[in-house]
């Protein structure tokens, strides 16, 4: 299997995870979204990051689609729980996390536009959203039921990307106040071997 994407990418972040926890072998090709030349759109018609092509060749883009194929393969361990309703309400969580990493990627790139020319209404918007996220996320940590259980699931995976994208980022420096039950779920997941080995690099371009 080929994953198409950035080291700096959650999205990205979140699919090299769930490859190194079921031991799935891969090939890692890094490419940037936001470059002319970029190769991304070949698999992705988009233009985004992440994309796979499986062992048959087919390409798979969005980083829950890719989700959802990962979790046809017969390794484990399996990351969706296997009654229906459940494994919904997981995915609506890994949603929420994903959201949280879209407004905080809206805010990183505003600020990268000429002071003059960025948007403090547009960014404050979206620091309400990221705040919103976490506040129902730590609801859901401190509950155990779909987050933060004793088994390791997809919801966990991906809440625990989107705060690292925060801390890499700087996006939101007291996300953590006030909010012990994600500060728990995030160090029991930054200490999995799949994270350590995907922390992004010091020195990296926006994504």
């Amino acid at each position: 299997m080929k994953l198409i994407g950035n080291y700096t990418s959650p999205y990205v972040r979140k699919i090299s995870v769930i490859m190194l926890e079921k031991g799935l072998t891969f090939e890692f090709v890094n490419e940037s979204p936001w470059t002319e030349e970029s190769q991304v759109p070949q698999y992705n018609p988009l233009g985004k990051v992440p994309a796979l092509v499986d062992d048959h060749g087919e390409c798979w883009y969005n980083s829950s689609i890719i989700a959802a194929r990962l979790e046809t393969l017969p390794q484990a361990p399996k990351l969706l729980p296997e009654e229906a309703f459940s494994a919904v309400k997981v995915r609506q969580l890994e949603t929420l996390a994903d959201g949280i990493c879209d407004a905080a990627l809206i805010i990183v790139r505003e600020q990268l536009r000429p002071i003059e020319q960025q948007s403090p209404e547009e960014m404050l918007r979206q620091r309400h959203k990221i705040q919103r996220g976490l506040d129902a996320l730590e609801r859901e940590a401190a509950s155990q039921t779909w987050l933060n259980g004793e088994q390791i699931n997809l919801a966990d995976i991906a809440a625990a990307c989107a705060i690292g994208y925060l801390n890499f980022r700087h996006v939101a420096p007291s996300w953590c106040v006030n909010r012990p039950a994600l500060v728990k779920l995030v160090e029991k997941m930054f200490q999995r071997e799949s994270f350590a080995r995907t922390v992004p690099p010091a020195a990296a371009h926006i994504a």
